[in-house]
């Protein structure tokens, strides 16, 4: 994978990017941008959304924001005909939003309203974001999705069981997508990172030392280190989404590409 992809790599194609606002969804946004991309945002998060906008903008990016509830299936669908019927079609699909709950398996109505959450933004809304993209893409016999999900998905993580389960739920769904769409051209995929330095990521695990057990491991947990010792940058998680979306990917498709450090020992 070449660090640097080229400038004009996706040089007037039209990307939606979902969970723009912040983290690794910012990231790929702008990575993407600067490779000639024309971007289209999604998050909830509209005042957070309209800075990454800004960036881009202000780099000469032609770039344009939605507040959107990507849970909401018929605002999505909505989101995206307004999309299309402005700038045309959608050519690539780069799927970051997420939201992580954690908490003890046994906590009641806490478990369950994390459950709901983690299905609602992980799994369910991939599902109609790809029911609203894919038959055009389909029907175009070209495109490229990639979706971002988790290493937890592979896996167990203590206190973790809503996320780890909605990110699983996704991953499998898309690869049964990648099979019904292979026969048209239209290639799916999936980047795992695993701990990264992301506004998530510092709210799960605030201070020094829980850094340093993430890096170093938690037998008490069941949790293995980080090999290479470090966190990943959001960065690093965007340059493998941008370059499984690209034709430097063209004979690639069904493959969940860890960006973790090697911190689950490729389960």
């Amino acid at each position: 994978m070449s660090a640097s992809p080229p400038l004009s790599e996706f040089d007037g194609r039209l990307i939606l990017v979902t969970g723009a606002a912040q983290g690794i969804g910012a990231a790929t946004a702008l990575r993407l941008g600067a490779s000639g991309a024309r971007l289209a945002l999604f998050d909830r998060d509209g005042d957070a959304l309209s800075h990454t906008l800004a960036q881009l903008q202000a780099a000469g990016v032609r770039a344009q924001a939605w507040t959107v509830d990507l849970a909401d299936a018929a605002a999505t669908r909505a989101a995206i005909a307004e999309v299309e019927q402005d700038g045309g079609a959608i050519e690539h699909l780069a799927h970051v939003a997420g939201v992580l709950r954690t908490g003890a398996l046994l906590d009641g109505a806490d478990a369950l309203a994390d459950w709901d959450a983690c299905m609602a933004v992980n799994a369910r809304a991939l599902v109609g974001i790809a029911q609203a993209l894919a038959p055009a893409m389909a029907r175009r016999r070209r495109g490229s999705i990639v979706v971002v999900g988790s290493n937890a998905a592979s896996a167990p993580r203590i206190g973790m069981a809503a996320y780890a389960a909605s990110k699983a739920a996704a991953s499998q769904y898309l690869r049964c997508l990648a099979l019904e769409l292979a026969p048209h051209g239209v290639r799916c995929n999936l980047v795992s990172p695993g701990s990264t330095d992301t506004p998530m990521q510092r709210a799960f695990a605030a201070d020094e030392a829980a850094r340093n057990a993430i890096l170093g491991g938690d037998a008490a947990r069941f949790r293995l280190g980080i090999p290479l010792g470090r966190i990943a940058a959001a960065e690093d998680v965007a340059e493998a989404v941008c370059f499984l979306l690209s034709e430097r990917a063209r004979h690639i498709t069904l493959h969940d590409l860890r960006v973790d450090g090697g911190a689950t020992l490729d389960a």
